[in-house]
């Protein structure tokens, strides 16, 4: 298994804060919101947001050619500064990296945003280049997996895995029922890019140790895109908690245990958040051995639901605090999809 080198972290901009997120949708709306949905959208767990774009431009007509010069430039600009930043902490040059991937759901270019960056930012003419569409939520961590298992080939490789999400792209000011709208209140805009490496003499740094995806049936309906006229249009199930509790939680223990560990056995768990509910639905599965997953609650306060990038912000903070226990990633999306990851600490190996 391989080696992770480093993360860095980017958001755009524009920054919005919850209560005003409610005022602007009021505003849209043309009248005040029904007191049981402003109440539901103020518990999200969410205080602020980072989105690629002012507020007003979301409440004006917008083409699929508008959303895309956004994605071009903002999502451009995003994912050159994690990518440098993450090869800054990892001390290496991008002639050295070897391969690319790069996870994005909400938006898409050709030529790809990593294969542009090859003259952008001097990485070697024949660096590979992995272009991912349609993992949603559970990206980082299903990306992470494609990224270790390239980092191995070759008798070991170094990787650059990035994952962009411009959620707020998806925002429609002429669909104001009550999914838009927690969606609105909800997804945002983030980067996160890392360094994996399957090279020798990376003994100071946390080691993957297994991965793990589980994709239900009958389950479509519960996340992703349709294609609308003016961009994609969310589709989103509201029983995600339930889906935890009652499918996510067996899967988990399952991989657990494959892996020799008891949920005692683990640090504070890297888990994308979804949302306040699914926050809450997460944490009754890791208790009473796990007292909370405070990292995650404090992303999504301060970043909100930024789709594949949110588990790569929670994973950097917990690297912080230097762990002394595997670190279990967890993520769900769009199939519907669970993704699994255990990260061992430094030196564990």
């Amino acid at each position: 298994m391989s080696d992770l080198i480093s993360i860095a972290t980017a958001v755009p901009e524009h920054s919005i804060t919850q209560s005003e997120v409610l005022a602007v949708l009021a505003k849209a709306r043309g009248a005040a919101l029904p007191a049981r949905l402003e109440q539901i959208l103020g518990n999200s767990g969410i205080d602020q947001r980072y989105l690629a774009c002012e507020t007003d431009f979301y409440l004006e007509p917008r083409s699929w050619a508008d959303r895309a010069s956004i994605y071009s430039r903002v999502g451009s600009e995003l994912a050159h500064k994690a990518a440098r930043d993450a090869l800054e902490k990892a001390s290496l040059a991008p002639t050295v990296i070897d391969a690319i991937v790069m996870i994005s759901t909400t938006g898409t270019m050709t030529p790809s945003i990593p294969s542009r960056m090859i003259e952008a930012m001097g990485f070697g003419s024949s660096t590979q280049t992995i272009p991912v569409f349609g993992y949603g939520c559970a990206g980082s961590v299903l990306g992470l997996r494609l990224a270790n298992d390239l980092a191995a080939a070759n008798g070991g490789q170094n990787v650059l895995m990035i994952a962009l999400e411009l959620c707020s792209l998806s925002y429609d000011y002429s669909q104001f029922d009550k999914k838009n709208m927690i969606a609105t209140a909800l997804f945002a805009d983030g980067c996160a890019a890392a360094v994996i490496s399957g090279k020798a003499g990376h003994g100071d740094s946390p080691t993957f140790r297994a991965f793990d995806q589980k994709t239900w049936p009958n389950t479509r309906d519960m996340m992703g895109w349709e294609i609308g006229a003016t961009g994609f249009d969310l589709v989103l199930a509201r029983d995600i908690p339930h889906f935890v509790a009652k499918d996510f939680a067996p899967f988990c223990d399952a991989f657990l245990e494959a892996q020799g560990l008891e949920k005692s056995d683990l640090a504070e768990p890297a888990c994308h958040p979804g949302g306040g509910r699914v926050v809450e639905a997460l944490e009754a599965y890791f208790a009473p051995e796990i007292d909370g997953i405070p990292a995650t609650r404090d992303v999504l306060r301060q970043h909100g639901n930024m789709s594949s990038p949110t588990v790569l912000f929670v994973l950097e903070q917990l690297l912080l605090q230097k762990l002394d226990k595997p670190i279990l990633l967890t993520a769900l999306g769009p199939g519907f999809t669970a993704g699994l990851g255990i990260l061992d600490p430094a030196g564990a190996k």
